[in-house]
């Protein structure tokens, strides 16, 4: 019977894989061209999986919070329409894989009759303690000498605490690395999978107070997604910042005069983000060797001047929305497109294609009231900019008459680069010509 694979989908440059958060179909159930299969997450974006083709669910091979790796294959669509589908689909709520081929022979027929239970994989067990275990897990229990004392101390994220490969695959890690956390100290390196560890205090529930003075909170789907890539990016690039403080009071002042009929004119906000992705625009093609990636030994030059915008969601979190050649789009243009992708980004209506393909980031702390921050390349990239809040401060100015000082409207920048493709000379030079724009800003300008 024909089967055509359903693949998890790419869902970015720098996306490896996305985690699975709701089966919409169902073994056995009919599906046509586009109908919604799955709902997914990265930690950019939320998205449905459509059918490629019409037929019938045959097979599903990852569970509800199973992360998947992009281009695997997570579905099989038989596409002979009234063929029979297998009685027992391979749903794997907790391990995606099935469990190993027993070495005795004994009563084959039986064993089909064991998994098709509708609850879970074929002869989960419980231990004393109650919690229940899949046959894989077990067996990289036994492969790593981990006994049943030290399994029912390894917090689960599956259904009900389920322990799943995840789980034990992360304390594994930490297990390795001795950084096992216990009333005694770790055991030594030497001999590790043969020792049975002290066993460690039980883990609070989320929200449950683990101790008089602290409280125990689970990291959300997206928090954790943020957090692994956040340490991706530090282990990645060497992080090198550089700082510049930038006189902006002509484009204050402009703002200030041409904000109300801009509004009314337009029907758009004027903001200063959009002014400073001009200004990024410009600089990158003064410099294009900060509009990178780096691919092993070589540098992927970009030509298209793709600038993400970082977004905060009411959840506290960050999304980095695209602006698409933001050097093509005059400051109407630009407006628009911050002001749209902004709303959308906070409703959660963002569109796979609009968190892509982003070349170079813009972060505004100054939003938050800071005056500087060090922030965090988004991978692939090789830079990214901060700025800071404008405040007003006495600065000297030259004049014709002789040095003065003056109030004005200061601002940091701090640009965050990847020190293996981008020097200080580079980085520096870069930073320095964003600024020059911005302090170069027409106070009379109307060609918007």
């Amino acid at each position: 019977m024909p089967h055509v694979e359903l693949i998890m989908p790419k869902m970015g440059e720098s996306i490896i894989e996305a985690t699975i958060l709701n089966w919409t179909k169902q073994v056995g159930d009919t599906v046509e061209v586009d109908d919604t299969v799955l709902e997914i997450a990265t930690d950019k974006v939320d998205s449905e999986v459509p059918a490629p083709v019409a037929g019938t669910i045959a097979e599903i091979r990852y569970g509800v919070d199973e992360t998947v790796a992009v281009g695997e294959v997570i579905a099989l669509i038989e596409t002979e329409v009234g063929a029979t589908v297998s009685a027992s689909p391979t749903v794997a709520p907790a391990d995606p894989e099935p469990a190993p081929t027993p070495p005795a022979a004994s009563a084959p027929a039986k064993e089909p009759a064991a998994a098709t239970t509708a609850t879970g994989p074929a002869k989960e067990e419980n231990s004393e303690s109650g919690r229940f275990y899949s046959p894989l897990v077990r067996t990289i229990a036994a492969t790593e000498g981990i006994g049943q004392t030290e399994l029912d101390q390894i917090p689960g994220t599956g259904n009900g605490g389920r322990v799943n490969k995840q789980d034990i695959q992360a304390y594994l890690k930490r297990r390795d690395n001795r950084f096992i956390t216990g009333p005694g100290k770790a055991a030594p390196t030497a001999g590790l999978h043969a020792t049975t560890l002290p066993p460690r205090p039980p883990v609070a529930p989320a929200g449950s107070l683990a101790s008089g003075s602290s409280e125990l909170i689970e990291m959300g789907r997206m928090r954790k997604l943020i957090a692994d890539h956040m340490v991706m990016s530090k282990r990645t690039s060497p992080h090198v910042t550089s700082f510049i403080e930038v006189d902006v009071t002509d484009l204050v002042n402009w703002r200030e005069r041409v904000k109300k009929d801009f509004q009314q004119q337009h029907g758009q906000k004027i903001t200063y983000t959009p002014v400073f992705i001009e200004a990024v625009a410009k600089a990158i093609k003064d410099f294009p060797m900060v509009n990178v990636s780096v691919d092993g030994d070589h540098i992927v030059k970009k030509h298209d001047i793709n600038i993400g915008m970082a977004a905060a969601l009411p959840s506290g979190n960050l999304i980095v929305p695209v602006i698409r050649n933001a050097d093509q789009l005059n400051l109407l243009g630009l407006s628009k497109q911050v002001n749209d992708l902004a709303a959308r980004a906070r409703a959660n209506k963002l569109k796979p294609n609009e968190i892509q393909d982003g070349t170079f980031t813009v972060t505004n702390v100054g939003t938050f009231g800071n005056v500087m921050g060090t922030p965090i390349i988004n991978q692939p990239q090789v830079a990214i900019l901060a700025v800071g809040a404008i405040r007003k401060k006495p600065a000297v100015l030259e004049t014709e008459y002789g040095d003065v000082i003056a109030i004005r409207q200061l601002m940091f920048m701090s640009l965050s680069y990847d020190h293996r493709v981008v020097d200080g000379f580079l980085g520096g030079s870069f930073l320095r010509r964003i600024g020059d724009y911005l302090e170069a800003f027409d106070a009379q300008r109307s060609d918007v």
